[in-house]
């Protein structure tokens, strides 16, 4: 038997109230049918009593206090699953909208997911290849991390992202697949996307989840759901390795904002609700890796910090909880280099595990060691030159001076279509390093050197060098 509620006690932006309810449950989903015989779907997001308040996904307009039933599911918002996802684009609530029909599930799936045992999880090891230079040697991603992007409004964040969907590679096992998922964008940044994936010959393997900035925010709230209860899916039950990329974090916050305020609840930081942190831990702490299972979920979230602060909030309580983050540096984007990656306030802190013998190379560690530290001394070098001025630095200074120019023309600056190998990386670094004084570097001992820096390497890239 079907059972129906007739009439709304309240309606208000997308919440509505019934009263009499009973037999309910939290985050129960339902089904509203409208005068005109139309169904919304809606979700219980606080129970009072016999009082049941729900989000609808699709808004409220048109919904009648009189004429409206509403039909309780029993149970909460469920995502079907497939490996057929691979190639297909949904929306914000796993509905396809590619135009290929109905996906035939070989199951469904609560959206929320199931927390990791943490006796269960395994250590990442092995590292997930970008193609980027900066970001691989450097800040190096491992397979099983959760590695935020901290970029700016109206940097290349955008660019970086469908790059690294593009290149990313995961040694050489086939069985690789990316979820993106787009939350608040404009119309051409979705179809962006969903060009460069087609062209580049990787929408076979991606798997995109696309919530609209007119889209409702109870639907932003699930997109970064829907897409992590996918990844884990194909990473857990179908033996995938999954690179899940989140843009943007910012745009889903304030849908979080948004939403907490319409509930009436207090307060905190900046506006946002007190339970932000707990919140983003529930999408964070879903990657990893299970010992015994054959797949990983790696998480790329991608923030806008707004102002450019990064002691707001929002990539505040993310660098709690995630392993590191890779920083856009405002003015290196400026100054017109690409991808605008900061060396120095990013960090992997789980890169010192997958990398060097046996993992990547075994003078990764010390070259990525001396590129930091030398690269710290450039910034000193500039600020004393805008002191005294660089013709009355020391020689050493100014090779310095030479160095941060090359290592940042020649090494971060890359071709959004270029893919370099670790090896290529690697190459590149010891030859920008022969620019400074065999003496200079400190980070690096004896025998790495007598196997790497060649005296003079840098002469052959000179020519490449902006003047």
């Amino acid at each position: 038997m079907r059972l129906e509620y007739m009439g709304l006690s309240e309606l208000s932006g997308s919440l509505i109230a019934l009263e009499g309810v009973s037999g309910v449950a939290y985050d129960e989903t339902a089904e509203i049918t409208l005068p005109d015989g139309k169904r919304r779907a809606g979700r219980v997001i606080r129970l009072e009593g016999d009082k049941a308040i729900l989000q609808v996904f699709e808004g409220t307009r048109g919904l009648s206090l009189d004429n409206a039933r509403t039909h309780f599911t029993g149970e909460p918002v469920k995502l079907p699953l497939s490996t057929e996802m691979l190639g297909r684009i949904f929306d914000g609530a796993g509905r396809p909208i590619d135009g290929l029909g109905e996906l035939y599930p070989e199951e469904r799936r609560d959206i929320n997911g199931s927390a990791i045992n943490p006796v269960s999880r395994h250590y990442p090891r092995d590292c997930i290849e970008t193609g980027i230079s900066a970001i691989d040697c450097n800040m190096t991603l491992i397979r099983g991390q959760k590695l935020p992007i901290f970029s700016g409004s109206g940097m290349k964040h955008n660019e970086l992202a469908a790059q690294i969907v593009r290149q990313a590679r995961v040694g050489e096992e086939r069985n690789f697949a990316i979820v993106f998922a787009a939350m608040g964008v404009k119309n051409d940044t979705a179809e962006f996307f969903r060009r460069s994936f087609e062209e580049a010959g990787a929408l076979q393997r991606v798997v995109m989840f696309r919530n609209l900035a007119s889209d409702p925010i109870i639907e932003r709230i699930l997109t970064p759901r829907c897409a992590l209860t996918a990844a884990e899916y194909l990473a857990f039950d179908k033996g995938y390795h999954v690179l899940v990329i989140l843009t943007d974090m910012t745009s889903y916050c304030e849908a979080v904002r948004e939403f907490s305020s319409s509930k009436g609840e207090i307060p905190s930081r900046k506006g946002f609700p007190a339970y932000l942190y707990s919140d983003l831990a529930s999408l964070y702490e879903r990657a990893g890796m299970i010992r015994g299972r054959p797949g990983s979920v790696t998480q790329v979230p991608i923030l806008t910090m707004p102002n450019d602060d990064i002691t707001h909030p929002i990539p505040d309580l993310t660098g709690y909880i995630t392993e590191g983050q890779i920083v856009l540096d405002r003015d290196l984007d400026q100054k017109g280099l690409y991808p605008p990656v900061s060396i120095l306030p990013s960090l992997s802190r789980l890169m010192k595990d997958g990398i060097g013998e046996g993992f990547t190379r075994a003078d990764h560690p010390a070259l990525s060691n001396q590129l930091f530290a030398s690269y710290s001394k450039v910034q000193d070098a500039r600020s004393l030159a805008s002191v005294i001025g660089e013709d009355e630095l020391s020689e050493t200074d100014r090779q310095y001076l030479t160095f941060g120019r090359a290592l940042e023309q020649l090494f971060i600056r890359q071709d959004p279509l270029q893919r370099r190998t670790i090896p290529e990386t690697l190459d590149l670094g010891w030859k920008l390093l022969t620019i400074l004084p065999r003496s200079e570097l400190d980070r690096v001992d004896d025998a790495t050197l007598q196997a790497h820096y060649v005296e003079g390497a840098y002469q052959s890239l000179l020519s490449d060098l902006p003047q």
